[in-house]
């Protein structure tokens, strides 16, 4: 069965349905411990009664996140927990460098 381009879009838009190309480069979904890249993407927007979703395509690859931590933020949370520097360093890549949640993490161990 063939579809008019111009026979379909009328019919969406008498279902409430209107949809939008994006002209998007890259799409990056970032993950807590990895990232989804879909480079060569076609992305269209879809909006269905006030819910808009998102499709898209192209190729896509994944690679695991690392979290850079600085010498002055392991200190930080050493001192507040006395915990060593391995484990400090550990909590703050687990909670993507963010001192005070590793802080208490390790303080309610």
């Amino acid at each position: 069965m063939n579809f008019n381009p111009r026979d379909m879009a009328k019919a969406m838009k008498r279902l409430g349905i209107s949809q939008q190309e994006i002209p998007a480069q890259e799409v990056i979904i970032r993950c807590e411990d990895k990232e989804i890249i879909i480079t060569n993407p076609s992305v269209t927007k879809v909006n269905l009664m006030g819910q808009d979703t998102l499709q898209i395509t192209g190729t896509m690859t994944e690679r695991m996140r690392t979290v850079a931590v600085n010498a002055d933020d392991i200190h930080a949370v050493m001192e507040q927990t006395t915990c060593d520097e391995k484990t400090a360093k550990e909590a703050l890549e687990r909670n993507n460098g963010d001192i005070a949640k590793s802080i208490l993490e390790l303080s309610t161990q």
